[in-house]
């Protein structure tokens, strides 16, 4: 068999194993040689059964785009044969700054055949965390759209020289010192393979959020994105049948987990939308129009669709997905009730790929997140001692290294000593809290570091945020320590109000009588604002250091602040307010 075949018929062999077999019997397939657009999506452009399926639909504000897998796989060997025209090689850093434009995935292809390592980014970073980025990678190509370019012409500004760095920009609009995207769809220059692409070859490096320290460089491979995503795959359960539409902005990991690779190792459609503002209604529109099978959607998205009309749609999609941060119970039986499907939730890093999830099949207690996926080998470590934790029980998830899974990054990128620290020993921590019970299902936590202590017990925001939600006026909540003088800190919740419902003392009221009766008593919130929105990553993560910040800079470090910070920071639209349960009993 040649390496496509084999690529195929490891795939099938996976998606065959039922999923209380699949951990002891999936094996990673082993490549020596390996590229994911000239060997795997070349190949199903030439399959007569899949050439004329539409591979991507990009669906917004600009009206409809369709590539079928023959026209996609054509254009971006085209783009390819322009980009080698222009100078670009394997292994340059080829930095892509779009937003859900079918020019993304045609460049990225584009990219990956050429063997250039492509660094996503997203559109919301300004110059200067541009600047620091190009640098700190050695970025030498960067393509971006119209919106955007002004953001690397201040580049020279900020250190880093113009003739070092070759700009692309989509779109009818020439632009002095930049090379019109546009122009490769008249190139004539052909595309020339230098060679097998070896799987181990750098293709793609990731900026972590950085929300407490400088964004961590992560390395993937062809081998670790290309192969490592069948872990994915086996999640998302798409077949060729599927329309896949992924909610997702371009710029981190999950985009190209669930718009890019997954769905077409499973030779399914790829849908993605680009519109300016998220809508619900506009989304369940476009999920009914487009015949979407499968959806995938962070959990911000699946509270907004919630109270929406989802009720309305003749034919919902039968497969529903989330992942990035844990859903609550409430929304998980809201969806159940409106489609007659149950959200299965998934987990990973962008140091890896999928690791813990529910996959089709498997059946898990309501709200839980999994079991761990085929090619990782999951523990649990107590917080303290990092000793292994046997059984039932508490700690942080860490990856066995021995073997190493493919789906796991092969370091960050030029950073050994971090790499030592990370991956220097027979685990990997990644940071993040799980429960796991008897039968080796894992439920969410929270993250190490947003676990904290009130009056000496020591509480899980998720697990708060799970006791609120589910409240009618409670569309999205965040829980924090706020520094408090007699009890160190005590439970404060940042909340967003569903539709119909005004930030008033009335109810901040209710929303206490409601924690009291959900949650323990040494649990309750104890402190309520208003907010309309929730300071979020890029990939959607409510970033609750942010929030922690704000409750130091209001109470102090022991929460000495007087009522004057208070009532300073109240508007006029009810917004900035501080309630306090002791207000209402």
């Amino acid at each position: 068999m040649n390496v496509t075949q084999q690529y195929r018929a490891a795939r099938d062999r996976l998606m065959a194993l039922d999923p209380t077999e699949v951990a002891e019997q999936f094996q990673w397939p082993a490549f020596e040689y390996f590229n994911f657009g000239l060997d795997w999506f070349d190949a199903i452009a030439q399959d007569p059964h899949r050439a004329d399926q539409p591979a991507l639909i990009v669906t917004g504000d600009s009206g409809t785009r369709t590539l079928t897998f023959a026209e996609l796989s054509a254009r971006s060997t085209q783009v390819a044969g322009w980009f080698q025209s222009l100078g670009v090689t394997r292994g340059d850093k080829f930095m892509m700054m779009l937003d859900n434009e079918v020019e993304l995935w045609e460049a990225m292809l584009a990219a990956i055949k050429i063997g250039a390592v492509i660094l996503p980014t997203t559109v919301m970073l300004d110059s200067n965390a541009l600047a620091s980025r190009i640098q700190r990678a050695g970025v030498q190509w960067a393509l971006t759209n119209q919106h955007n370019i002004q953001k690397f012409a201040d580049l020279a500004s900020l250190g880093v020289e113009p003739e070092s760095l070759g700009v692309f920009v989509t779109g009818d609009i020439p632009v002095t010192g930049a090379h019109s995207y546009a122009d490769a769809y008249a190139s004539t220059d052909e595309f020339v393979v230098v060679g097998p692409t070896p799987a181990d070859a750098e293709m793609l490096v990731y900026f972590t959020s950085g929300t407490t320290s400088e964004p961590k460089m992560v390395l993937h491979t062809q081998e670790s994105y290309s192969v490592g995503h069948f872990s994915t795959l086996y999640w998302l359960g798409v077949y060729s049948n599927d329309v896949h539409l992924n909610i997702s902005s371009p710029g981190w990991g999950k985009h190209a987990w669930s718009s890019f690779f997954a769905p077409w190792i499973g030779e399914a459609t790829v849908l993605s939308v680009n519109y300016a503002r998220f809508d619900a209604a506009t989304m369940l529109r476009v999920i009914e129009d487009f015949s979407v099978t499968s959806l995938c959607a962070p959990p911000t998205v699946w509270r907004m669709l919630i109270h929406a009309n989802m009720g309305s749609l003749e034919h919902p999609p039968t497969n529903a997905l989330s992942a990035g941060e844990p859903l609550n119970l409430a929304t998980l039986e809201k969806v159940r009730e409106a489609w007659n499907v149950t959200i299965r939730d998934g987990y990973g890093q962008t140091e890896t790929t999928l690791q813990i999830a529910t996959t089709p099949g498997l059946d898990v207690p309501a709200g839980a997140l999994g079991k761990p996926l085929p090619g990782f080998d999951v523990e649990l470590v107590d917080e303290l001692t990092e000793q292994v934790i046997d059984g039932p029980g508490t700690g942080q998830v860490a990856l066995r290294l021995q073997p190493k899974p493919v789906g796991l990054t092969p370091g960050y990128y030029w950073d050994e000593e971090r790499n030592v620290k990370a991956f220097g020993s027979d685990l990997h921590l990644t940071g993040d809290l799980m429960s796991r019970d008897a039968r080796g299902v894992y439920s969410y936590v929270g993250r190490a570091d947003d676990l904290f202590k009130a009056s000496d017990y020591k509480l899980s925001p998720f697990e708060l945020e799970n006791g609120l939600m589910g409240y009618p006026s409670i569309s999205e909540v965040a829980v924090v320590p706020s520094p408090d003088p007699i009890r160190t800190a005590v439970p404060k919740a940042y909340v967003v109000l569903s539709p119909g419902y005004s930030p008033t003392s009335e109810t901040a009221k209710d929303i206490f009588e409601h924690a009291r009766t959900a949650l323990q008593p040494y649990a309750r919130i104890r402190r309520l604002e208003f907010v309309a929105d929730l300071p979020k990553t890029v990939s959607g993560k409510i970033r609750r250091v942010a929030l922690r910040h704000d409750e130091v800079e209001i109470h102090g470090e022991t929460g000495q602040h007087t009522a004057d910070v208070l009532a300073a920071r109240t508007t006029t639209d009810g917004f900035g307010h501080e309630y306090s349960d002791a207000e209402f009993r």
